[in-house]
């Protein structure tokens, strides 16, 4: 969920990315996919549904890393909070996930959250709260 202000922009991938993640911001190494593609965990979503879909990295990606950015979003102010939650899949495999905040005006980008070194199969939740007064990415 991208939530800015009063507006909510769900997420779920059944039909297509979304607003907030257009397939020009998917760089290589990820796929659209749900539990059901034979390709390993997860075999199912956050719910426990192996039909719905999700975004996962290829298991033939052959760099360590992959990038996915969001659209442009609006600076946040008192009344327009930015709140993006998003669930991540920690696998048996060793690796950190990294959210970093690109300003517009900058080409640099801060890391905002991350997490790393946790083995184990097993979906996790998260809420990163941005605040921004100039537009940025995620």
């Amino acid at each position: 969920c991208f939530n800015s202000g009063s507006s909510c922009e769900k997420c779920d991938f059944e039909t297509n990315l979304c607003k907030a993640l257009q397939e020009s911001n998917l760089q290589p190494g990820w796929i659209r996919r749900n539990g059901q593609s034979a390709m390993g965990p997860p075999y199912s979503d956050h719910n426990g549904n192996d039909s719905a879909y999700f975004l996962s990295l290829s298991s033939e990606m052959r760099s360590s890393s992959a990038t996915l950015r969001t659209n442009v979003f609006l600076p946040t102010d008192k009344e327009h909070v930015c709140q993006i939650t998003f669930h991540y899949w920690i696998s048996q495999m060793s690796g950190t996930l990294v959210v970093g905040l690109q300003k517009l005006s900058e080409d640099t980008i801060t890391n905002i959250w991350q997490v790393s070194g946790e083995l184990q199969d097993q979906w996790k939740a998260n809420t990163i709260t941005i605040n921004s007064t100039e537009k940025y990415k995620v």
